[in-house]
């Protein structure tokens, strides 16, 4: 796993995405790698739109299908997509 501590703009860099996915999947954060496709590791489509919903009440610009239009679900690339300007 890539460590990355310093948070995104927003405060959605990889350590954040990373333990708020571990926590809905009740996984340990050092459990998930950084390019891992999080559907092996259990997020499904119910599980990803509890994570939209949260992420929206901190400030995010995202919608569901934006997130599945990126390709591999990964931290790396849904942390760059939500600390997008």
């Amino acid at each position: 796993m890539t460590a990355t501590t310093a948070p995104g703009p927003q405060g959605f860099g990889p350590d954040t995405i990373r333990a708020e996915i571990a926590d809905l999947l009740g996984e340990r954060p050092e459990d998930i790698e950084d390019d891992e496709n999080l559907r092996d590791v259990g997020l499904d489509s119910m599980r990803l739109m509890h994570l939209v919903e949260i992420w929206r009440a901190r400030g995010a610009r995202v919608e569901f299908a934006d997130l599945a239009d990126l390709g591999e679900p990964t931290v790396t690339t849904w942390s760059a997509y939500l600390s997008r300007p």
